[in-house]
């Protein structure tokens, strides 16, 4: 985030009931797979609770995104007992000092790496591992983090920069494309197509191999919005802390659900919502176009 952003008021997010709520709604609807992401969940003091509560609902897959700067053993093992399946964590760099560049955190690369392990022992997996690969930033980082992908057996996924960066700087010459990923991987080792295990999977998923350690393949998936767009397979819905629906990313329209919820609105009532919202799910994001726009609301305020 950009040193300036500030959060929301606590009164304009969601409560953890409202969040529960929305989570069994959700669930009535067919929806099988549920992700906690932020921004950062793990600052929402009440996360705990809200693990245990949605754990209890009984989805198929319930995952987090973190940084895990506050991941603790036990915590992981807290949840993994109320029913969280997966954790992904973020690592842009694994130098220290373009990680601290890159996130703005007193984090470090190191810390996610024992948070990795700590995850493993705990049960969470399998765990991914998320690079967002901007160029003149990262782009020589590829091979090595694909080679600790092997040695700290977790899945690396090499994400396209998106314009959704909170200080809107992006512009095309950032752009790392998925070709470009590709070769920097295929210099570092050997490169096996994997079949998707969903249609709807986000990542385009390979088998690794380095040459410097052969000893074990790692998975690596690329992730490439901006050049080899998705959007046609796209089966995601995104809500937000403050109650918002956006159907996709770069959703430019917003639906409030948090008036639904707080006067207390049948849960017919918010299904229909819900099915509306995602009816107006646009055909593509359209970043290539000369008219694109790019939406107001951040990564770090929609949900990864």
């Amino acid at each position: 985030m950009e040193p300036d952003v500030r959060f929301f008021p606590r009164e304009q997010l969601l409560s953890v009931d409202e969040l529960v709520r929305l989570a069994a709604i959700s669930k009535s609807l067919g929806i099988q797979r549920l992700r906690l992401t932020g921004g950062e969940p793990t600052l929402r003091p009440e996360l705990d609770e809200i693990i245990e509560r949605i754990g209890e609902l009984g989805f198929d897959d319930l995952s987090m995104t973190t940084n895990g700067s506050l991941i603790e053993p036990a915590r992981l093992r807290l949840w993994k007992a109320s029913g969280l399946n997966r954790l992904t964590f973020s690592l842009d760099s694994a130098r220290e000092e373009t990680f601290a560049a890159m996130t703005r955190s007193r984090s470090s690369a190191s810390a996610v790496l024992r948070a990795v392990a700590d995850a493993h022992a705990a049960g969470l997996g399998p765990i991914k591992v998320n690079a967002v690969v901007i160029r003149g930033h990262n782009e020589d980082q590829v091979p090595l983090l694909a080679e600790l992908a092997t040695t700290h057996k977790f899945e690396m996924r090499f994400i396209e920069f998106m314009p959704l960066d909170s200080g809107h700087a992006w512009n095309p010459d950032l752009l790392v494309p998925a070709s470009e990923i590709l070769a920097l991987l295929k210099n570092a080792g050997e490169i096996t197509p994997l079949d998707r295990e969903r249609a709807s999977d986000t990542a385009e998923t390979y088998s690794f191999v380095s040459r410097t350690s052969p000893v074990q393949a790692a998975r690596i998936g690329i992730i490439a919005p901006v050049t080899r767009s998705f959007c046609g397979s796209c089966s995601r819905l995104r809500i937000t802390a403050d109650g918002k629906v956006r159907p996709c990313l770069f959703s430019l329209r917003e639906f409030d659900v948090r008036p639904l919820l707080r006067s207390n609105a049948d849960d017919t009532i918010i299904e229909q919502f819900l099915i509306d919202a995602t009816w107006t799910k646009q055909p593509g994001h359209g970043i290539s176009s000369p008219n694109f726009e790019q939406p107001a609301r951040p990564m770090s305020a929609i949900g990864g």
